[in-house]
Formats: structure tokens, sequence, C-alpha cells
């Protein structure tokens, strides 16, 4: 039995929990609630039938379903328009497929949360020799580091007053960076200001593990395009693949026509018979980022009261994504750590997990995901480039319950 093996005195700590966090835990099922009442109304308003489940092979023409879905996670996201396609296999080829349908040879893109997330690196052409990158294709591209936790908007206004840039990305989340992850407020204030002084610039957002976390998300604020991936909030740990891009209808038929041809767009693709699982998977998107939400609360509250360095967020901080770091100082007490996540996983418990090169990473990588989908962090999983100061990114969790379990599982194995 896994609690038999949890160290006595971290399960004790476990038990005060609750009692401690109750009011972090009531904010974040108002938050839920008021997104299940937006997701249940787009379901009602979009009249939602069982027959919109159906399989439809080949070209995919004809997909009431698809549109119905496309038109919920539109007005979910605060958008004019989706993209929501199992054809997209990540969040990564969600942003790559935005980008490549937006920016042609000459035109400049500025990342104004600085060096963008690993996997993104390479996409873009800032390391690697691919010669489908964006650079490779003519691609200029330009970053505008944060000042401290928040963005510089002089140094923003200034370069943009110039008129000469096609489109300006926002990463919502800290990535494998030490930064705090961005509130849509925040977001929302810049956008405001960015508007001010050029009305053509395409506003992008990386929302990838913020999704439902607030209350209101990117595209409420002024957003244009709005990516993720259904492997994370969205698809609610249901959707087995897929991701989705919102934003202005016009940006979403240029992106559409770059996923199938120019004329087809949005009218093809099957769906592999998956339109239950992504419906399904974005009703339930509120209660899962709930429960990862109170996880990741409750594995902050533990390893701040067990004495762990840089424990960030903080439990009592407010969240604007799922992610949860730790430093852990060395290699080997990261290492332990995300195997005694793995090893607590419901999935491939007795995978022993090691640091090793994984693909668009610039460093190796050790990475715990005993997850029902493949990759999917929704669900409880942990990883972390094996460079110093060792921070371990957690995110996700199906329940509570597990979580703890999960959590308390991976700092037994760590105090070892």
């Amino acid at each position: 039995m896994i609690k038999e093996q949890i160290d006595k005195n971290i399960y004790e700590l476990s038990l005060s929990s609750d009692e401690e966090l109750k009011d972090i835990y009531k904010k974040i099922d108002e938050t839920a609630l008021y997104n299940s009442e937006r997701i249940l109304s787009a379901f009602i308003e979009n009249k939602v039938s069982y027959t919109d489940f159906a399989d439809i092979n080949g070209y995919g023409n004809y997909d009431a379903g698809r549109d119905k879905l496309e038109k919920i996670f539109a007005t979910v996201l605060g958008s004019e328009d989706a993209l929501v396609r199992p054809q997209i296999m990540s969040g990564t080829n969600a942003l790559y497929l935005a980008f490549s349908g937006l920016l042609k040879h000459g035109d400049t893109m500025i990342s104004l949360t600085g060096t963008p997330y690993d996997s993104l690196q390479e996409m873009i052409g800032l390391c690697g020799n691919s010669s489908q990158s964006l650079k490779a294709y003519g691609v200029k591209y330009e970053q505008i580091d944060l000042k401290g936790e928040d963005f510089d908007t002089e140094k923003i206004v200034e370069r943009l007053q110039k008129n000469d840039v096609r489109l300006v990305e926002i990463q919502r989340s800290r990535g494998y960076s030490h930064r705090k992850s961005l509130t849509v407020r925040k977001i929302g204030e810049l956008i405001r200001r960015i508007r001010q002084i050029n009305k053509d610039v395409i506003i992008m957002v990386d929302n990838c593990y913020g999704e439902l976390t607030e209350t209101q998300e990117p595209g409420h604020v002024g957003a244009d395009v709005v990516v993720g991936s259904l492997m994370k909030n969205l698809g609610g740990g249901i959707a087995a693949t897929g991701g989705y891009i919102a934003g202005r209808a016009d940006l979403i038929g240029q992106i559409a026509e770059r996923l199938t041809a120019p004329g087809i767009g949005k009218e093809q693709g099957a769906n592999f018979n998956l339109n239950n699982s992504f419906f399904k998977g974005i009703f339930m998107a509120p209660n899962a980022v709930k429960e990862a939400l109170k996880t990741a609360v409750f594995a902050s509250y533990m390893m701040e009261k067990l004495g762990y360095r840089n424990v960030d967020p903080r439990y009592d901080e407010r969240r604007t994504d799922i992610i949860q770091t730790v430093e852990l100082g060395d290699e080997e007490s990261l290492v332990r750590f995300t195997q005694g996540i793995q090893e607590s996983s419901p999935v491939d418990s007795f995978v022993t997990v090691l640091p090793a090169p994984m693909p668009g990473y610039p460093f190796d990588e050790v990475m715990a995901c005993g997850a029902f989908t493949q990759g999917s962090t929704i669900e409880l999983s942990a990883d972390a480039p094996v460079i110093e100061p060792y921070t371990l990114f957690m995110q996700g969790s199906l329940s509570l319950e597990y979580g703890k379990l999960m959590v308390m599982s991976a700092l037994t194995k760590a105090k070892k």
C-alpha cells in the first residue's frame, strides 16, 4: 500500500493541510463554478446533440459536431473563431502552425516575454539548423525581456511605434524560466497600451497551462490569437490528443489554410472519432483544472513546511496557471523526486526515469508522466531540464486525493 510507504512525519503534516488550505480551496471552487457555467451555457446555446459525436472520416466534410465544438472553444476563450483539431498534436505544434500561418518572409515577430520556452527555440531558429524554422523561412525574430516580473512596457511601446512588426507573442506561463506566470489582467493592460500606439500588430498569447485558472482568458482582454494544447487544461484529462488556436476569424482562416490547403481552410479534416472526447474534455475541464490547482497548492504547502528552497508560487499566492516549481539544488535530488512521482503514478509506475535527451529541448530532461494519455500535463507530471539550479516543474492531477498521495510519495523518496 502506498500509504504504508509514506514517511510518517510527512503524512502527519498532510493531515493539517485541509484546515489550513480550506479558504484557498474555496476560492478555487468558486472559479471552477463560474467557468463551468460559461461552458455549460455554450453547450446549450450551440444545441449540442448526440449526433455531433459521429465519426466523420475521409475528407471530413460536413462535420456539424466539429463546427459546434469550435464555436464552444471560441466562446470560452473570448474569441470570434477557433480551430480545434486532432491533427494538432501538441501545444508546440499549435504554436508552430499559428506562427507559420501568420508570418511570411520578411515579417518580424517579437517575443514580449524574453527567451521563449525551450521547445520553441529550434522552431524559431534560435538554436539548431532546421530548414523548417521560422528563421530559415526569412522571418525576423526579436525579443524584449521582462523587467523583473512585469513587461518592459516602455521598450515595447518604443519598438512598436515603428509600425514594422507583424506579430508579438506573449508566453503566459513561466515555461522553464524562473519568473512568475502572467495574470490575464496584466496581459490585458499591456494589450490596451499596445493598441493605443499600434492598431495593426497581431497580438498572440501562448495560453498553455493557464486555461480556466481565472475567470477570463486572453481573448477576453483583446488578444488576437490564443494557442494551447488539449493534453493540458482544456482537454480535461479526457482528450487523447489535439490542440486549439482561437482568435479573430480572419486570422483563424489563414491558419486553417496552413493546416489544410488554400481554398479548403476549416471545411475539411476527419475527426478520427474524437468529437465525443473533445466535447467531454472541455465540459470536464473546469473540474480538472480545479483539482490540478488544489494539488499544486497542497504540494507548495508541504514543501514550504518541510523547508524546501524557492517554492514558487507559495501556497497562499494567487495562481494564473497550474505549474508548481521547487528548487532541489542538485541533480541527485532532482532525479530522486521525479522518480518518486513516477513510482506512484497509475501507469508505468515500474519505470525508473533518468535524465535523457528529448526532441525539441536543448538540455537533457528528466520527466515523470505515468499518465493515461502519453505526455499529458493535466494529469500529475513532473519534469525539469537537468541544469542548475535543478528546479522541478510540477503540473496537473485529475484529483486532489491522487495528487496528495503522489506528492507525499515523492517527498518521501526525496528524503531518503
